[in-house]
């Protein structure tokens, strides 16, 4: 009974840590792009407070016409005139004004917020692959046909050339049989000869080979692992492997 409440519970944690992880990135999202509105409203409001208002050059322009009667040339009168329109221009001229400050910041909302989902976007992908790193390439499906040279990874096609296909061959048939091979035994179940008589550098060739025909550097080198002082081997449920 314990030991079935153990593996539940270790099939239990990384669920609920990739639910606590998911949380907590839309709290971060949340929280970020309410304090962007924040601070960029309580902005908006503080410069639409500071600004002057339209109306004051007119008002003072009214204030001359009340306060001096005695003005009552033709010339003066003009210039009176030409003084209200000026303050009528102004008022248009800081509407217009207020409507693009409130444009600009809308569209300075819209990026700093697109800034913000990018980069807890990158921050996540940068924590997948680092756990991609950690745990392996997940393999749901490996098929290795030897007559067209093809190997099909996921949903992914490699065109492979004779000797890669039988190297790859080798190390699938050695992990059907949960079994480390060195590169002098990859050497010899290729050619056929015993691994006495092979050389560990010409297993690792072709290893090297292998790689570089996968071309991509993450699937090639989580795929086939190296492991220290004992030799290679495929980092795969070997019930995801078929060979034609």
């Amino acid at each position: 009974m314990r030991t079935g409440w153990r593996k539940e519970r270790r099939v239990l944690d990384p669920i609920s840590s990739a639910t606590d992880t998911r949380r907590r990135a839309n709290l971060l999202i949340g929280g970020g792009i309410a304090a962007i509105v924040g601070i960029l409203a309580f902005a908006a409001i503080a410069l639409f407070l500071t600004l002057p208002d339209g109306n004051v050059f007119n008002a003072r322009v009214e204030r001359i016409f009340v306060e001096n009667d005695s003005l009552t040339a033709e010339a003066e009168i003009r210039l009176l005139e030409i003084l209200a329109a000026s303050g009528t221009a102004f008022s248009d001229v800081l509407g217009s004004y207020r409507m693009m400050l409130f444009v600009l910041l809308i569209f300075a909302t819209a990026l700093l917020i697109a800034a913000l989902v990018f980069l807890v976007m990158i921050v996540a992908l940068n924590r997948r692959l680092g756990q991609i790193e950690r745990a392996g390439i997940q393999v749901s499906s490996l098929v290795i046909s030897r007559e067209q040279r093809m190997v099909t990874l996921n949903n992914m096609e490699f065109k492979l050339t004779e000797a890669a296909i039988e190297t790859l061959a080798v190390l699938a048939e050695a992990r059907l049989d949960e079994d480390v091979l060195n590169g002098a035994e990859i050497e010899a179940v290729i050619t056929g000869r015993a691994s006495a008589d092979c050389d560990e550098a010409a297993g690792a060739t072709r290893i090297k080979r292998l790689r570089d025909a996968l071309g991509n550097q993450m699937v090639s080198e989580l795929l086939i692992r190296t492991i220290a002082r004992k030799g290679y081997m495929l980092t795969i449920d070997k019930k995801a492997i078929r060979m034609n």
